[in-house]
């Protein structure tokens, strides 16, 4: 429970510390005193949103921070531990605004996000405000009433993520069936250029090899008369050849052996000449021995030849290319079959997620129909005493529409109300008055609270017209509810404030600059006197004081 609230700086309080207790704290203060200021300021706390406005003049920030008991609040506990927030005392959040609009949260002194304040306050304080009833005109608030009624927001939430789930899956395997047309035409093609390339079976260095032997043949006749000619001049003409001219100056200067020095290697180099030149013609017959120009080999070199330029020009490449285009296009068409496969898995996947959808919602379904019937006659009984005779209250779960999955479930909620007798029942927006509607907003706002895992019940002004008799069971509900934890309740009405455990009055401190809102806790007198005030005597007479003291007696020994 929210066991102490401070506030620096923000709208017209100066500085306030407040100590709360448990029980019902009723809260009352002239008009514009900063009733509601001290709830908005708690809001901040709680990850509402805020602006440089809120900072009182001449501050240059605000900073709100409150206290929390969370003893009774596991799954707060639980929360803080999962992000290592966890302390062994009170749970402390605080809010900063500058002046300049930036804003600071805190969680036991750790700055945090926004979104976790808000996270976290709605698991341990629930604020309930005067123009909450508005939003009973939407069926989405009749909806979430509902589950928090049935103690079922977990399976909601599960209801919902396999809804998104479904669809995200539905959505992702159109978008690969929309392209099924094209894929298939890409495929197809993809795999005829494949077998192409394939078929064309080009080795490694083929296509230099190729080349080569294409060029050799094309030359046959003068690459054989130039063989024949070199043969001639180094070994078989007549009138004199390299060969003969080598070995006849080997003799020559073989005469004059052992004169060593430069003839020596002069000799030396003749002789491997000699050798290099008898090579050399070795060679020159052996290509010419084995060489053929065959015209069929010709012809085949050339067509094998135009087949890969052919390839080549048709793919706007190079022909040293082709080997890279075939991998490339074999990715490519793995790609596509991986998306094959890829639509099965999601069809699997979308059938899935719908039988997980159907059997959550089904049991969503059934948590609902219990609920809504008890949910419905305890309404229709708080209407009744809170001033509405005769009024009838039911809850309408209708089948969805659609046959898809819905986040909301398989059914649609809707309150229908008959505010008075023999009426038909109809939507609360085509039926209630304002007045009306306020009461059986606070009607299911007290029925629903029961329920509530939340021990800090708060509610802003949820009284306002609502008054004789049916205030004072308005205020009796809202004791009954601060038995099972803690209630704050901001009140114009004296039967509501008599029912308080505590009673705090709000009030305005004006000093000789500025104006602040103070708080006090009043003692006995003091209550009595507020409670006089509210009854609205502008001078406490004995017969008010009296009224009064009789008031906050029978509340108390009720």
């Amino acid at each position: 429970m929210l066991v102490h609230l401070s506030i620096h700086n923000y709208a017209i309080v100066d500085h306030l510390d407040l100590e709360l207790d448990a029980g019902m704290s009723a809260i009352s203060g002239e008009t514009g005193a900063g009733k509601s200021i001290m709830l908005d300021a708690l809001g901040l706390c709680l990850g509402d949103r805020a602006d440089s406005g809120v900072v009182r003049p001449g501050a240059d920030k605000a900073d709100i921070l409150a206290s929390f008991d969370l003893a009774d609040i596991p799954e707060a506990r639980t929360w803080l531990a999962e992000r290592d927030l966890d302390n062994d005392g009170p749970c402390i959040l605080r809010r900063v605004i500058t002046a300049e609009g930036r804003s600071r949260g805190y969680i036991n002194g750790s700055p945090c996000p926004q979104a976790d304040l808000k996270a976290l306050g709605e698991l341990i304080i629930d604020i309930h405000s005067q123009h909450e009833h508005q939003s009973l005109l939407k069926t989405d608030t009749h909806r979430r009433l509902l589950d928090e009624y049935a103690g079922s927001q977990d399976l909601a939430r599960q209801v919902q993520l396999a809804a998104q789930r479904w669809k995200q899956t539905r959505n992702e395997l159109e978008r690969i069936s929309n392209q099924g047309d094209e894929q298939r035409a890409r495929h197809q093609l993809l795999s005829y250029q494949l077998e192409e390339l394939e078929n064309l079976a080009l080795g490694d260095n083929e296509l230099e090899q190729l080349e080569q032997e294409h060029k050799a043949l094309s030359n046959a006749e003068a690459l054989l008369a130039a063989c024949r000619q070199v043969l001639d001049l180094c070994s078989e003409s007549d009138v004199g050849n390299v060969l003969s001219a080598l070995t006849a100056s080997l003799n020559r200067l073989g005469a004059f052996g052992g004169q060593g020095g430069a003839l020596n290697e002069a000799s030396n180099l003749l002789a491997s000449a000699q050798i290099q030149v008898e090579e050399a013609v070795g060679e020159l017959n052996r290509f010419l021995d084995h060489f053929d120009a065959d015209p069929e080999r010709q012809q085949f070199l050339e067509e094998r030849l135009d087949t890969i330029y052919t390839l080549a020009r048709k793919h706007r490449i190079q022909p040293t290319e082709l080997a890279a285009l075939q991998q490339q296009l074999f990715e490519e068409l793995e790609g596509l079959n991986a998306d094959d496969q890829a639509s099965e898995r999601l069809a699997e996947e979308l059938a899935a997620y719908e039988r997980h959808y159907q059997e959550k919602a089904a049991e969503l379904s059934t948590l609902r129909c219990n609920a809504a019937e008890r949910l419905a006659a305890a309404v229709e009984q708080e209407m009744q005493a809170l001033g509405m005779p005769g009024g009838r209250f039911n809850i309408q779960l209708q089948a969805m529409s659609s046959e898809e999955p819905h986040a909301s479930g398989l059914e649609m909620v809707e309150f229908l109300v008959s505010a008075n007798p023999g009426q038909p029942l109809r939507g609360l927006a085509k039926v209630a008055s304002g007045g009306e509607l306020s009461r059986i907003s606070l009607a299911i706002q007290v029925i629903t609270a029961q329920t509530s895992r939340v021990p800090t019940l708060v509610f802003d002004e949820v009284d306002v017209g609502i008054g004789g008799p049916t205030a004072e069971v308005v205020g009796q509900l809202l004791r009954r509810l601060g038995e099972r934890g803690q209630v704050l309740c901001v009140t114009h009405l004296p039967q509501v404030a008599a029912q308080g455990h505590q009673h705090l009055f709000v009030h305005k401190r004006r000093g000789e600059d500025a104006t602040s809102t103070a708080v006090s806790k009043l003692d006995e007198s003091g209550r009595v006197e507020e409670i006089a005030r509210m009854l609205g005597g502008v001078d406490l007479t004995e017969e008010s004081l009296a009224h009064a003291r009789k008031m906050v007696t029978s509340a108390q020994a009720a």
